[in-house]
């Protein structure tokens, strides 16, 4: 799942976009950290957080396989 966040992030930004994607697991979800430069942060939010909700739904879909939940948290790099 990491690997597939990173492509779309990538895809979203561009290549030379400064971004991390890192997973964090946890008793019985798995966290997918995005930190995302303030200047990229629109980019992968969107308007009214339309992309953000979409990346959620594309990683909820690909999980539902799998049996592990997983939520996409996006927070700005510092």
């Amino acid at each position: 799942m990491y690997e597939l966040v990173e492509f779309l992030v990538k895809k979203l930004v561009g290549d030379d976009g400064d971004f991390i994607v890192e997973t964090r697991e946890g008793d019985d979800t798995t966290d997918i950290v995005i930190e995302i430069s303030k200047n990229d942060i629109g980019k992968v939010i969107g308007k009214q957080g339309r992309i953000a909700k979409a990346i959620r739904t594309i990683v909820k879909s690909a999980s539902s396989k799998s049996g592990v939940k997983y939520n996409v948290v996006i927070s700005e790099k510092e």
